[in-house]
């Protein structure tokens, strides 16, 4: 079988290609650069990242190719995420990154000429009836099928995901056995493109920035000023610079640049128990279909170990969600994602309205 992995020089995917190459298998190694080298705040610091992939490469014997796909990157994934900061919406970047690049741009160009793409993501994958499902890891702290959400049935049907069945440390315990060069390194954080960057800087570069003022729900005192209501979302606790908190952003009004806040955990307005969605992705299939009544379901509204409990109903404009807990911060343009009952197999997600 003719593997393509895709290398981050993290210890995750570095792993990966070690437990390929004990079961037989020698992998032809991708890493994909999205930073702009000749952008100081976009450049990304991929230099120390593909050495530890070379470093990978070597000890293995494997191939390694460096994909540039930074034009694709900024022209599909980055304008998205401008374009709904500034409806005023709460993105997902990386959802994005994987569905249009990873396993979108890459395959077509690259990934075509495999059987399989292997990757360092926490997640597997089930067959069932003949069809292949997207489903949890073992990891419930590291599971990322939330940011798979996206992807379609050819896309998790040609996918394998080696670590998926590992617990975090089990990794890090196999990277240190076999003295993997990334075994210390840590975890990166942030935007899948951004890295190290700054969100509130990257967002400046294009929007700019726009004073305005920031006022309270309830009374309609204003409390302070803001720089523009794209740097701040729904849900949000920190960074407003108000004293006596805590403050939260309720909501916003994009087309006057006024952002409202409530004081307090117990805001009510900071809470709601159900949500909609539009343009609602099945991964491999819809499970529902010809169920009008409503489905017991499992979802996230955010990167979080915890899955919620909730029913699923099929509306004219796509699908709402009721929850069975109080949700606190349903930012507008997050996904939502759906899962089974039992939180085994995710179902797809849609964008919350």
């Amino acid at each position: 079988m003719n593997i393509a992995t895709l290398l981050s020089g993290g210890v995750d995917s570095s792993v990966v290609v070690h437990m390929l190459k004990e079961s037989g298998y020698t992998p032809s190694l991708f890493y994909i650069k999205i930073g702009m080298d000749d952008d100081e705040l976009l450049h990304c610091t991929s230099e120390e990242d593909i050495e530890m992939a070379s470093l990978i490469a070597r000890k293995y014997g494997c191939s390694l190719d460096v994909v540039d796909l930074h034009k694709d990157y900024w022209d599909n994934v980055v304008s998205y995420t401008i374009e709904k900061v500034k409806q005023g919406l709460t993105p997902n970047p990386d959802v994005m990154c994987n569905k249009l690049i990873k396993f979108g741009v890459f395959e077509q160009r690259v990934g075509k000429d495999f059987d399989k793409t292997a990757t360092g993501h926490y997640a597997t994958t089930l067959e069932k009836n003949g069809k292949v499902y997207l489903s949890t890891a073992k990891d419930p702290i590291k599971d990322q099928t939330d940011f798979l959400a996206q992807i379609n049935s050819l896309q998790v049907s040609k996918l394998m995901f080696p670590i998926g069945h590992l617990m975090k440390n089990e990794v890090r315990d196999i990277a240190t056995k076999a003295n993997l060069p990334s075994a210390k390194r840590q975890d990166s954080q942030g935007i899948c493109f951004l890295g190290k960057v700054n969100y509130n800087d990257f967002i400046r570069r294009y929007l700019g920035e726009k004073s305005g003022p920031i006022v309270e729900l309830e009374t309609g005192k204003i409390l302070g000023k803001h720089n523009g209501y794209w740097f701040h979302t729904v849900g949000q606790r920190k960074g407003l610079g108000l004293s006596g908190g805590p403050w939260y952003v309720i909501k916003k009004d994009v087309a006057a640049n006024i952002v409202y806040a409530s004081k307090g955990f117990d805001a009510e307005a900071q809470y709601g128990y159900e949500f909609s969605m539009r343009d609602f992705h099945f991964i491999t299939d819809n499970p529902w279909e010809n169920r009008r009544s409503e489905i017991d379901v499992t979802f996230k509204i955010r990167h979080t170990p915890d899955f919620t409990k909730g029913k699923i109903i099929q509306t004219p404009e796509g699908y709402r969600l009721i929850s069975t807990e109080r949700l606190q911060g349903i930012a507008p343009g997050q996904f939502g994602v759906v899962y089974d009952a039992e939180s085994r197999i995710c179902v797809g997600s849609g964008e919350i309205m």
